[in-house]
């Protein structure tokens, strides 16, 4: 069965200034800490991390959500693509971006919550403050 998780950031900017970023290929770059390849259009593919993440984005709503087919080099080859949604809620003093990553790999859960706190929400806190 495959691995669900959810995890979120609050960062201290609104959420059209890290919507934005995310598209932005040197501001991705930046607050992944690896180098990205990304575009904002529906059905355009990316790459993240140097390479390690790759996929497609399937749906975009202005500064509330990105929907995403997600996968990294160390997929097994059979496996499905992942999805990745990410949520921007407004606050008071920020945005909290919530991040639902769906069918990972059976077990894998655990690693890409790790993965997603160090190699996007701290660099992320570093990057918009």
């Amino acid at each position: 069965m495959p691995d669900n998780i959810k995890l979120s950031v609050t960062l201290p900017v609104e959420a059209n200034k890290i919507y934005n970023a995310w598209f932005d290929k040197d501001a991705h770059s930046s607050f992944s800490k690896g180098k990205a390849e990304i575009q904002k259009k529906v059905n355009s593919k990316f790459t993240a991390v140097d390479g390690y993440i790759q996929g497609e984005l399937n749906k975009m709503i202005l500064s509330k959500q990105i929907v995403m087919t997600w996968r990294t080099t160390e997929f097994p080859e059979d496996a499905e693509d992942s999805t990745v949604t990410v949520n921007f809620e407004k606050l008071p003093a920020g945005t909290k971006v919530i991040v639902v990553h769906e069918n990972l790999p059976e077990g894998e859960g655990k690693k890409y919550r790790k993965e997603w706190k160090d190699n996007y929400f701290t660099p992320m806190k570093a990057y918009f403050v």
